[in-house]
């Protein structure tokens, strides 16, 4: 036994290692030839943490991306729906993607997981966050600040990415009074320090870990920018207290949850998009609209060639050419004929089979993510609605009510004019403002909402009824068999 948990130790230290390095600039690695780095000898100076450093955005930017995690929260939730097959032989046909085939029937397999890939890359995302936080005390090169601020961007990446696993992995925070029910591993060292075989904390004390990494952080924050490429594209101070008013909303936490929002909305200096400006922004193939507060940047060569983007599932080029995803028509009935976000959509008509005819429909194509779109992960839109939905409930409705109107202003909507179904409202606002930015289905189960997906729904089980286990995922059968405390999720 012992001799087989030496060799899982090794394997993970390797690929680890290879993942490690394959993530650093290409500048770093052109070595003598045969010459190999270990991790030790990368982490011991400023640069090789640097080196480190970017390489942990990489990873962390290609699994939200990929791993079908960027469209796992609006595929479950509703918003979205299947675009026509574009192959000769199946033209036309709408059929689900094997690639999220059990995810979308509420019927994962833990043996043979859609989203095996996430879970295993966050772990490694955390990895590698918790190595740089082993090494970085040790550096020599590095003043104090700089230290510090290595340290403040790998605990808030640890933090992340805990985070999100939890969201996919953990019922909501209120599933239980106390939140006793099962959490996630939360991983505080690296594979360097040894192989340990954690159980899952409850999901109070993973909260709890996941504001202390946060907080931590958010006091060694510096003004010092380390890494080449867009301030946006790291995490700051001001990113990291947005990822806190997150956490905070979903553990239901109202008063740090209205006090972090309004912190960022008034001292952050960023200011929402303008009407005047809020399709063109959108619209930019390349940049991130003026609001956002952290967004993962997309890959690419020295010569700027994109090695991938959201665009994969999301884009339309012609009709030879377009992503597997659609808006649906739950989503796109929620806008009033005014609504400027209903821009937002690009409009195709697609050859579709329908009783066994082709069939000319309309699909709506979301603008957020066409040309080369990175990650959005955290922008100001949000902040209103956090600190509305905080606000509704500390019974600060004036609040609320103003917070919503100014995100429904802003989109041309109708503003409230009274205090009635507020959380219903702020509810609807949250999914017509951020579509496919990875939220609904985490909303449903935070308002304990049953699901329920009409337009486009090609499952056997379109709906879910609240509570039920197939509100999360099953932990991949592969590390439950490393891991002999790691528990399985309920009905898998």
């Amino acid at each position: 036994m012992k001799y087989f948990k030496n060799i899982i130790l090794f394997k993970f230290l390797a690929v680890f290692a290879v993942l490690f390095l394959l993530q650093s600039c290409s500048d770093f690695l052109e070595q003598e030839p045969g010459r190999q780095i270990s991790i030790t000898e990368q982490l011991k100076t400023k640069e090789g943490v640097l080196q480190a450093v970017n390489g942990m955005y990489r990873v962390l930017e290609s699994n939200l991306r990929g791993n079908n995690f960027a469209v796992y929260a609006d595929l479950q939730g509703g918003n979205l729906k299947f675009t026509p097959s574009r192959t000769e032989s199946t033209k036309g046909q709408i059929s689900v993607p094997t690639t999220v085939l059990n995810i979308y029937s509420f019927d994962d397999i833990s043996n043979t997981s859609n989203m095996a890939s996430f879970y295993s890359n966050s772990y490694t995302v955390i990895n590698q966050s918790n190595l740089i936080l082993e090494f970085t005390d040790a550096l020599t090169d590095a003043t104090e600040a700089e230290k510090n601020q290595i340290k403040a961007e790998a605990l808030t990446v640890r933090a992340y990415m805990h985070f999100l696993l939890s969201e996919v992995y953990s019922q909501n925070y209120g599933f239980t009074d106390n939140a006793s029910h099962p959490g996630i591993v939360y991983n505080l060292e690296s594979l360097n320090e040894g192989l340990k075989y954690p159980a899952r904390e409850s999901a109070s004390n993973t909260y709890n870990l996941i504001i202390d990494d946060i907080t931590t952080a958010l006091n060694l924050y510096s003004d010092t920018a380390l890494l080449n490429g867009p301030v946006y594209s790291y995490f700051t101070k001001i990113s990291a207290k947005a990822l806190l008013a997150r956490v905070y909303l979903s553990k239901k936490d109202w008063k740090n949850a209205y006090d972090t929002a309004n912190d960022i909305i008034t001292n952050s200096g960023k200011s929402l998009v303008t009407n005047a400006d809020y399709i063109a922004q959108w619209n930019q193939p390349d940049l991130p609209v003026s609001e956002i507060l952290f967004e993962l940047s997309i890959p690419r060569s020295d010569d700027g060639t994109v090695s991938g983007s959201l665009s994969a599932f999301y884009g339309y080029t012609s009709l030879t050419s377009y992503g597997n995803f659609a808006a649906s028509q739950d989503l796109i009935d929620l806008y009033e004929t005014s609504d400027i976000r209903k821009q937002l959509f690009l409009v195709q008509p697609i050859s579709t089979i329908v009783d066994l005819q082709p069939q000319i429909l309309n699909y709506y194509f979301t603008k957020k993510f066409q040309g080369n779109p990175g990650y959005t992960a955290f922008r100001l839109s949000e902040q209103y609605l956090i600190r509305a939905e905080a606000a509704l409930e500390l019974n600060n409705t004036d609040q609320a009510k103003e917070d919503i109107n100014t995100i429904r202003t802003r989109a041309n909507a109708s503003v409230l004019q009274n205090s009635e179904n507020l959380k219903e409202a702020i509810f609807l606002e949250r999914r017509k403002e951020l579509c496919f930015e990875g939220h609904l289905l985490f909303d449903i189960g935070r308002y304990k909402k049953d699901i329920s997906r009409n337009d486009g729904c090609i499952s056997l089980n379109c709906s879910l009824t609240y509570p039920s286990p197939k509100y999360i995922l099953p932990i991949p059968r592969s590390n439950i068999n490393v891991n002999p405390n790691l528990k399985q999720n309920e009905s898998y």
